[in-house]
């Protein structure tokens, strides 16, 4: 039976966590909207207003919800996940405060899946108790985020690996306690079968930041992300995560789950610029006359809402589809959660980039301020087309499984669709009918 209803008990948590970031969580948006103000753990904002917070998240039962019981989470699968990000989505503290923020969300459930009883211990839980972040670096000055084109490589020797080369844009660096990065292992095989993943700790010899990067509009030199350089970067053998080699599937546990929750944020952030667009369409005149009688004005609130309800269900779907790989474990419905996945990755930059920038033209000047945060909203967009991989290597995933079991037609020249073929095959399987109707005609 198909269901669009939420249960009454979790829709109960979801107006919870809705006010409470609504009323608790926002007003530490227009404090401290810095990038990386949520990531800074020695921070009063953080020690004095952000730990109070998370106790009370704690104390609904929706602190880490993304990670399984048995990890201090809600254990709670991708679609429900999909209604609490986006509310989360309304604000840049508030996957902080509920224990879900990026890049440690992702790097937790590495360890949870990858990392030996050890690491889990010295790493996963003080990234779990909220004591640490952490940082993901895979992309590279080179290669982008195409794994074929990494350099930075890591060479067995004795009981350490020696990492040389470089990463590019590894989020949230400067404050993190240790580096999950990807390198090659073997040169010599594909890189689905040649890339490792290490653990590699704050203040390890022979890891150094280039230089600090940011997001348009933030000063040179400085920002939440990092330009890394390994130089004889020695790191024990022990903080391999993982076999060598494994290091690609390794990522995909979780970028894929990085990828839905993007996407999921990015409902919430969509939403937020469709209320202030209505509320300056309700509350604004012009040429004479209200700015709601204006039909472009209407067709352009119209166009977003119906925008981001089909994003939505796209999203949601997506969700229930990952949950169902999940579930069954078989390479058919695997297949089919990364064809959504990917779809509902390439769609993401779209819809925030098109909503916002109505949103913005219409509150003229004021739009494109720095007093309304619908700039940063729409400057967000371009970044969702590269984070996790280029929209562009998502449509190409989404093409090569659609083309997967596609036979090409018997008739090469016109294909099967073809309605003079057509009509002759339908008037061969009901030859009884078409002489009855061709005598009656007569």
């Amino acid at each position: 039976m198909w269901d669009f209803s939420t249960d009454a008990a979790f829709q109960a948590r979801l107006d919870w966590a809705d006010a409470f970031v609504r009323d608790e969580v926002e007003p530490l948006d227009v404090l401290f909207p810095g990038n990386a103000d949520p990531y800074d753990r020695t921070s009063r904002v953080y020690t004095e207003g952000v730990r109070p917070l998370q106790q009370r998240v704690r104390d609904q039962g929706l602190w880490a919800a993304h990670l399984p019981p048995e990890l201090g989470g809600m254990g709670m699968g991708q679609l429900q996940l999909a209604l609490l990000n986006e509310i989360l989505g309304r604000s840049g503290w508030a996957p902080m405060v509920f224990g879900t923020q990026a890049p440690d969300s992702g790097n937790a459930e590495i360890l949870a899946h990858y990392g030996t009883e050890e690491q889990r211990k010295e790493h996963l839980q003080p990234l779990l108790d909220g004591h640490i972040v952490s940082t993901f670096a895979m992309t590279e000055p080179t290669g982008g985020a195409d794994p074929g084109g990494f350099t930075c490589r890591a060479v067995r020797d004795g009981d350490d690996w020696v990492i040389d080369g470089e990463k590019w844009f590894a989020s949230n660096y400067p404050h993190a306690a240790f580096v999950i990065a990807m390198v090659i292992t073997d040169p010599d095989v594909p890189v689905y079968q040649g890339s490792s993943m290490f653990i590699i700790p704050a203040g390890t010899p022979g890891m150094e930041m280039v230089r600090a990067t940011g997001l348009a509009g933030e000063p040179l030199g400085e920002g939440a992300h990092a330009y890394l350089r390994f130089t004889g970067c020695r790191v024990p053998a022990e903080n391999l995560l993982g076999e060598p080699g494994t290091g690609f599937a390794i990522a995909q546990t979780r970028l894929g789950g990085g990828r839905l929750h993007h996407a999921m944020r990015t409902v919430g952030q969509c939403r937020r610029a469709l209320e202030m667009m209505a509320e300056r369409i309700a509350g604004r005149r012009t040429r004479g006359r209200p700015l709601a009688d204006q039909q472009a004005v209407r067709h352009a609130l119209a166009d977003s809402w119906i925008q981001l309800e089909q994003f939505r269900l796209q999203v949601l779907h997506a969700a229930w589809h990952a949950d169902n790989a999940a579930r069954t474990g078989t390479k058919e419905d695997a297949r089919a959660a990364r064809l959504h996945i990917s779809a509902v990755k390439a769609a993401t930059p779209t819809i925030l980039v098109d909503i916002a920038y109505r949103a913005m033209h219409l509150h003229g000047a004021l739009g494109v301020s720095n007093e309304l945060p619908l700039t940063r909203m729409w400057q967000a967009g371009p970044v969702l087309g590269v984070a996790d991989g280029p929209t562009e290597a998502h449509k190409d995933v989404v093409a090569r499984l659609l083309l997967k079991d596609v036979e090409p037609p018997d008739d090469r020249l016109f294909g099967s669709a073809h309605l003079p073929a057509r009509l002759a095959a339908a008037r061969e399987k009901y030859a009884d009918l078409v002489r009855s109707e061709e005598a009656t005609t007569r």
